[in-house]
């Protein structure tokens, strides 16, 4: 069973940009885990060009969904 997410263990996973580029384009493949997801929403919130980043790859993924059909 996972353990219950606390500040303590939230703080203890800030990532970088480059870990956040990563995970934002590992959910684009699925579903990220509770900690990984977490830290990548906040890590966003205070990033701008991160968020930009992952406006862009979901923009890019829908035109290519579109392309498809």
């Amino acid at each position: 069973m996972a353990k219950p997410l606390s500040l303590r263990r939230i703080l203890g996973h800030i990532i970088d940009c480059r870990t956040a580029t990563r995970l934002v384009s590992k959910r684009l493949e699925g579903p990220l885990g509770p900690v990984d997801r977490l830290t990548l929403k906040l890590h966003l919130a205070w990033c701008v060009m991160c968020a930009r980043f992952e406006s862009q790859m979901s923009f890019l993924r829908r035109a290519m969904q579109k392309y498809r059909e």
